[in-house]
């Protein structure tokens, strides 16, 4: 039998905007600060009423240029002040959001352009040129491309090489207070999808996840749920303050930092990107509360030195996610704090579960390196081999999911979509896991061929293709390897008879092609065999164990 959530909570029919505002012209504070950009707190923040405002007059506007409900609308950018507005102008509007890597080359943003088909895109001054050019590869006409930035806060910024400033999308206040967004108060309208948070999913190329309203409702919900079961929630919500550092298109700081900390009422103070140093300074300057990070981040808190010159007395909370933390570093950091205060804890989601899957009951204590029980209304059960066989507590398989977040599917892939999900709503989510007596989630291994670099994504296959096409190789397999708790991407290659490349040559030559997260970081190895069983798919199991012995022995990338 399925195990289910020990929580049911209500999820409402209704829009995104909706249950974060109520309506269009319910108060708001006007007082309150949400969002601050932390480089300029003192002059550059919203308030909620702020913050919704700046949002319908974004929304009046793009209804204004002639966007229809369901255009795409694509932000390519570092954070900023004004990627919340971005992000919930495109939705109030009725359109659809998608984010992409900013560190991505244009080949990846130019994929990403094509496979959304979006309408606009709004591309951060600074990587300008890398956006003219994939808009150019996609066929999208240089009058779409709006420069992004912070200066519409100083009633500032100007169009920037034959591209349009983005600010001459906004209506008046005049208008925006009057624009009023569809409530889809449904289960229809409600399934109507919210944006494209793109995943390689289990394997392949990037996929555009859908996300519906009733998705990201039901997660905000879920994840808020474990918030109000702390006994002193009202108590701490007087002194939290939160600081992102993690990337705004990616889903789990749109739901944590754009939304969860609005509803929750606590104020989000925003790095344009993260910098270990800057992160520190920021902890102590804004006495943070609760510190949400991914494994690096972790690492990095563990074992750098300079950590102990900066006041951390505030934090309170300490929480990762995005992939396996293991407990050592856990302990390293907890000893950064007086004995017993902090207990850092692990979160378990996918993008195609919207974000969270899996937290923490705050009544729970104790050292573990569970990622926590399911969230309210959701139900796993963990599969053999087989995709047949139901497995019992205690037994490692597949994890499987079930619940009112997971994706609609993935954007014009049915195949992926069939390969993915159950016709009876199943998730696979292609994590190896199991849960215990008390219904604690452990994760211990990846069914799928993703690489977690840093907390992304990185799919073998998408990296394969792409050393395909170097005149030298004539095969190509990529796994990940580990050291000091990160993974890297290790390419094993077949060269074409005759045919001469170094190391230098393919990591060069992946470095002009894809953003930092997906080079050959891990090393090259030349060799004559790839294994591959009778299909011809590559059997990257045993290539990790290889990669194994040849990391544990020292061995250098190139043979």
């Amino acid at each position: 039998m399925p195990l289910k959530s020990r929580w049911t909570i209500p999820i409402p029919d209704a829009s995104l905007p909706t249950v974060l505002f109520t309506s269009p012209t319910h108060p708001q504070s006007k007082t309150r600060q949400a969002y601050i950009d932390a480089s300029r707190p003192d002059t550059h923040y919203f308030t909620p009423h702020d913050f919704r405002l700046w949002s319908q007059r974004f929304a009046a506007g793009l209804q204004k240029s002639g966007l229809k409900p369901g255009d795409r609308v694509l932000l390519f950018s570092s954070n900023d002040l004004f990627f919340p507005v971005a992000f919930m102008g495109v939705i109030m509007a009725g359109c659809i959001f998608t984010g992409a890597n900013p560190t991505y080359t244009k080949r990846e943003l130019a994929y990403q352009l094509k496979d959304s088909g979006a309408s606009y895109l709004l591309c951060a001054e600074p990587a300008l040129d890398t956006g003219i050019a994939a808009a150019e590869i996609a066929g999208l006409p240089k009058d779409k491309i709006f420069v992004f930035n912070g200066a519409l806060y100083d009633g500032k910024g100007q169009d920037v090489k034959g591209c349009r400033y983005w600010g001459n999308l906004f209506a008046s206040e005049a208008e925006g207070s009057r624009f009023v967004w569809d409530p889809l108060s449904t289960p229809e309208a409600a399934n109507h999808t919210l944006a494209l948070n793109y995943s390689s999913g289990t394997t392949g190329v990037p996929k555009g996840v859908e996300i519906s309203h009733k998705n990201y409702v039901a997660n905000l919900l879920q994840f808020n749920n474990q918030f109000y079961l702390r006994s002193d929630w009202r108590e701490h919500k007087k002194i939290a303050r939160y600081l992102c550092f993690l990337p705004m298109y990616h889903a789990m700081a749109q739901n944590i930092f754009i939304a969860a900390s609005l509803q929750r009422e606590i104020p989000v103070y925003i790095m344009a990107r993260f910098d270990f140093v800057q992160m520190l300074e920021n902890l102590q300057r804004f006495k943070i509360s609760d510190l949400m990070m991914v494994p690096p981040i972790a690492v990095a808190l563990a074992k750098h030195p300079i950590v102990k010159k900066y006041d951390l007395s505030a934090v309170t909370n300490v929480t990762s996610g995005a992939a396996p933390l293991g407990r050592e570093i856990c302990d390293e950091v907890e000893a950064l704090f007086p004995p017993g205060k902090i207990e850092v804890r692990q979160g378990w989601g996918m993008t195609e579960t919207t974000c969270s899957i899996m937290g923490w009951d705050p009544s729970h204590t104790g050292k573990s390196a569970s990622v926590g029980e399911l969230n309210a209304n959701c139900e796993a059960r963990i599969m053999a081999d087989d995709g047949v066989t139901e497995l019992s507590r205690n037994q490692r398989g597949e994890i499987w999911v079930k619940a009112p977040n997971i994706m609609k599917g993935y954007w014009r892939n049915p195949e992926a979509t069939r390969n993915t999900l159950t016709e009876d709503g199943w998730l696979k989510t292609g994590d190896i896991g199991y849960y215990d007596e008390n219904g604690k989630f452990y994760i211990v291994d990846r069914k799928k061929e993703l690489i977690k670099v840093k907390g992304f994504q990185v799919a073998p296959a998408e990296l394969e293709s792409i050393l395909l096409e170097h005149p030298a190789v004539a095969d190509a397999a990529v796994i990940g390897i580990t050291r000091d708790y990160e993974e890297f991407p290790r390419a094993y290659l077949i060269l074409k008879p005759g045919a001469k490349a170094t190391e230098v040559d393919i990591t060069s030559y992946m470095r002009e092609r894809v953003s930092p997260a997906k080079r050959i970081t891990g090393g090259v190895i030349f060799t004559d065999t790839i294994p591959k069983n009778p299909s011809g798919k590559i059997m990257r199991h045993v290539l990790r164990e290889q990669a194994k012995k040849e990391v544990a022995r020292g061995q250098k990338a190139s043979l």
